[in-house]
């Protein structure tokens, strides 16, 4: 595993999600750290692991993936959005007090860096693309208790970014533009995780995955 996170190279991180991201990458997830496999050092009880944060982030990842799932089948990149949602789902797991499994996660992280280089640049989407890579890279770093400085505030806002970049204007509900809606999704969310915990966020993120789907349909025709 070591292997594969030493193959993901400073300069390529950059190009996908800036600097300051793939120094937290490179210094994180490059040494040697706990086991994902056996998930040793990587329980919630850490003080360090920001759990609602990454659940939030998570959901987010996974709701705007209804969307990425549409565009990258209509681009042939569906079989390297499926490890990233792969990688999502086991953190989900993470989240529920099962374990970490080392492959699917470093599947998602590589595949999260590169999706935006494969993802043809001539086609509408390309943006929002750019954002949900960038929204899942940091998703999986906020994963590295007390071995990361990204806050889950900071990866909330590729979601947002994402949201805004959608290329046409959309009416979903009463809202008139993806963002307006994202924000929408977001604080619902909060609300759906306080009142009835990890069950209700992820009963809810498959819904608002449905949607975004369902407007990324609309918008390929």
């Amino acid at each position: 595993m070591e292997l594969l996170w030493s193959s993901l190279r400073k300069r390529e991180l950059a190009d996908l999600v800036g600097d300051h991201l793939a120094d937290v990458a490179f210094a994180v997830i490059v040494p040697a750290g706990p086991s994902l496999g056996s998930g040793k050092g990587w329980g919630i009880v850490d003080e360090a692991f920001d759990a609602v944060g990454t659940a939030l982030c998570c959901a987010a990842a996974i709701r705007l993936g209804g969307a990425v799932q549409v565009l990258t089948t209509r681009s042939g990149l569906l079989d390297h959005f499926s490890p990233i949602m792969a990688g999502l789902e086991n953190i989900t797991a993470f989240l529920d007090g099962r374990g970490i499994d080392d492959d699917l996660l470093g599947s998602a992280f590589a595949e999260s860096w590169s999706l935006d280089a494969r993802y043809p640049a001539e086609l509408a989407g390309h943006a929002f693309v750019r954002g949900w890579s960038s929204l899942v890279f940091g998703t999986v770093v906020l994963t590295r208790p007390k071995q990361q400085d990204i806050t889950s505030a900071q990866t909330m806002e590729f979601a947002s970014n994402a949201a805004a970049a959608w290329p046409i204007a959309v009416r979903i509900g009463s809202f008139d533009s993806l963002l307006r809606f994202e924000a929408a999704c977001r604080q619902e969310a909060e609300a759906q995780m306080g009142e009835g915990g990890l069950p209700a966020l992820w009963k809810l993120t498959e819904d608002r995955s449905k949607q975004y789907r369902r407007t990324a349909e609309q918008f390929i025709g």
